[in-house]
């Protein structure tokens, strides 16, 4: 059994994508009504960023154009380089992100910090806050002096922060002058990044206020034991009916085949996908906006779900149980399955050590129909700078344009690895393998890669085999990805009651298939919901959508 430390299993959260839900949080700028239009609707909208992708090493495997992404089964041998000068002027700069790692060693004394600060040619003064703190620290921030923000701040995805988009738009640069349309070429790793991270970022009253976080096209995932669902019979094109035998095959004594967090609707979403059900909002071909939760099959998968629980296949504790702990027990064979992001899949291989067999799970067919899979949104949070004069906003940008960094490159190989000697060596396949202290020392404990980072790969290091089957996946499921339609687009209602709405919702869902409340609540619920608001989201996306066409 692998042991895992409590920073790997925080460094698994992160790459896995872990979304929390902040009903409570505050109402900053709620007082100030000149600041609420936030719709792009009647608005000039700003050309997205012009795409230049960038120049590099080929990959083994080839991208997409509906969403595969490219796949490395090597590291690059020859890096190319990125930036061509130094983008800093000595000064001292002010970030902010949000962390799942454990609190990096002291600027003074650490050769990481010490190298991206040489590279950039600015002093970092870095506030870093942990996941668990991130909202508590949002609202004491966006409610605070405007001079008192950070110079660049990252806007994590994870959570839902009210009035969001009224605090970025009365306190955040309006960059579409700086990267709009082709004014991004003076920035070649920012414009790399592709235009449906943008998209999906959203602009902010017809503006372009952040830069996105771009991430692949699947979102949540099943990650599966793969030895223990083939031992119980799964097969390739399996149906509903399989799934459910499989579960109860596979569940014996102390080991359940499926394992869920606390908050993760005991895996709804891979679920609900497999049901063709939709992910949180579709858009019929006349721009009206429909609710996932009042379609048929997303009440059909919660009614699957408790039929998998009553049958003894959840873990007992898959209400209660941390996403870390059930990482604990993933790895140990106690649960044969959890819901993560995609974006896991280079610890889930890694941090298994080869003691399992980790694997993304194929969805499974529902009345002859086949599955669908969740289809993420291609930001994973974006970075907001303070207001600023002219050739400091340029500056700022300079750095965040090297931090975005393409694979393949110099830059992506500091920032993500760190010095060739110090923090890492050369694997066999010339991969960078961490020295013990690279372990202390990186990307995760300093998260550089939540202000700016390139396009992600596929990259498994010393991995070629996990890289393939990855591929393979991807090409399987990416035709069949279920997106949310309202990504990228503003409502006066989901920014006010969005959070509280939605976990109205969840609860609901999670009642039910533990058991505690009838599936009979459910259309209540969703009246109740509609009532409440959703009716009202409804017509401001739609409303939103037509603006954006």
């Amino acid at each position: 059994m692998p042991r895992m430390s409590r920073r790997t299993l925080l460094r698994s959260m992160a790459v896995g994508g872990a979304a929390v839900s902040v009903p409570g949080l505050l109402t900053a700028c709620s007082s100030d009504p000149g600041d609420s239009d936030v719709s792009n609707a009647g608005k000039k909208l700003a050309p997205w960023p012009a795409h230049r992708p960038a120049t590099g090493p080929e990959p083994d495997l080839a991208p997409t154009e509906d969403g595969v992404q490219a796949g490395y089964t090597s590291y690059p041998s020859d890096l190319v380089k990125s930036v061509t000068r130094t983008p800093g002027d000595g000064s001292t700069i002010r970030v902010m992100t949000v962390s799942f790692g454990t609190p990096p060693k002291p600027a003074s004394q650490n050769h990481f910090w010490a190298a991206v600060e040489k590279a950039l040619g600015v002093k970092i003064e870095y506030t870093i806050i942990s996941q668990a703190d991130y909202q508590k620290k949002m609202a004491t921030v966006m409610a605070g002096d405007a001079d008192a923000l950070p110079d660049i701040i990252n806007m994590f995805a994870g959570f839902t922060l009210p009035r969001e988009a009224q605090f970025v738009q009365r306190r955040a640069q309006d960059l579409t002058p700086y990267l709009s349309g082709d004014a991004i070429a003076d920035y070649p790793n920012l414009a790399g990044i592709p235009t449906h991270a943008w998209r999906d970022m959203g602009r902010i009253g017809g503006r372009i206020y952040g830069i996105p976080l771009e991430r692949p096209l699947p979102g949540s995932t099943l990650w599966i034991n793969q030895d223990m669902f083939a031992d119980a019979g799964m097969t390739e094109g399996w149906t509903a009916e399989d799934f459910t035998s499989v579960a109860r095959r596979g569940t014996r004594g102390r080991t359940y085949m499926l394992g869920a967090a606390n908050g993760s609707l005991f895996g709804n979403a891979y679920h609900s996908a497999a049901h063709n059900a939709p992910q949180r909002w579709a858009v019929t071909k006349d721009g009206t906006f429909l609710p996932a939760a009042a379609d048929e099959r997303y009440k059909a998968s919660i009614a699957f779900q408790t039929q998998l629980r009553r049958n003894g296949s959840y873990h007992p504790d898959a209400t209660s149980i941390s996403q870390i702990d059930l990482t604990t027990l993933y790895y140990n064979g106690t649960v044969g399955s959890m819901q993560d992001g995609f974006g896991a899949y280079l610890p889930k291989y890694r941090e298994s050590k080869g003691k399992m067999s980790p694997a993304a799970a194929l969805p499974y067919s529902v009345g002859g129909e086949p599955g669908g899979t969740v289809a993420a949104r291609r930001s994973f949070g974006y970075t907001v700078l303070k207001q600023a004069r002219k050739e400091r906003i340029e500056l700022l940008l300079r750095i965040l344009d090297y931090l975005a960094a393409p694979f393949g490159s110099e830059e992506w190989e500091l920032v993500h690895y760190g010095v060739e000697g110090v923090h890492f060596t050369r694997g066999e396949d010339g991969s960078p393998e961490p020295t013990e202290l690279g372990e202390v020392e990186n990307n995760t404990n300093l998260p550089l890669k939540y202000l700016a980072e390139g396009p992600q790969v596929l990259f498994v290091p010393g991995m070629p085999d996990a890289v393939r089957a990855l591929h393979t996946w991807q090409r399987k499921v990416v035709p069949h990805a279920i997106r949310d339609a309202s990504f990228g687009l503003q409502s006066a209602t989901n920014n006010a009651q969005g959070a509280t709405l939605k976990t109205f919702l969840d609860d609901t869902i999670t009642g039910i298939i533990a058991g505690r409340l009838p599936l009979t609540e459910w259309d209540a619920a969703v009246k109740k919901w509609r009532s409440r608001g959703g009716d009202r989201m409804a017509e401001e996306y739609a409303e939103d959508y037509a603006a954006n066409a």
